[in-house]
């Protein structure tokens, strides 16, 4: 079976969604590191970047996976404000301190 990522970068205070790679693709990459995960996104500077630099504080990066159990879900929490965009090489960057990973099939409610 072939996987299909999705990147959500959304505001965690209001649900506002700045990145959506499957409306928008956008080249991206996740490295874990000893203190977390490093995002690494391929992007022009925009008015979503903007926010994403002002409201760095208040943000959360998912990335869904299609597997043969179904969708998973794995919410990074953004941790201080790590998050910087490099004009020249069109980059933007932010840190993830912690995750949890899920189907959220698991938790429906009937």
């Amino acid at each position: 079976m072939q996987t299909q990522n999705q990147l959500l970068i959304k505001h965690a205070v209001g649900g506002r969604t700045f990145i959506d790679s499957k409306k928008d693709p956008v080249p991206y990459s996740v490295e874990a590191s000893p203190e977390g995960w490093m995002f690494t996104v391929q992007t022009t500077w925009n008015d979503d970047v903007r926010e994403i630099i002002r409201l760095k504080d208040e943000l959360n990066v998912f990335i869904f996976e299609e597997t043969e159990r179904g969708t998973k879900k794995t919410w990074y929490y953004v941790k201080d404000g790590r998050v910087s965009y490099d004009g020249t090489s069109g980059k933007l960057t932010l840190f993830a301190g912690s995750r949890i990973e899920y189907f959220p099939g698991d938790y429906s409610f009937y």
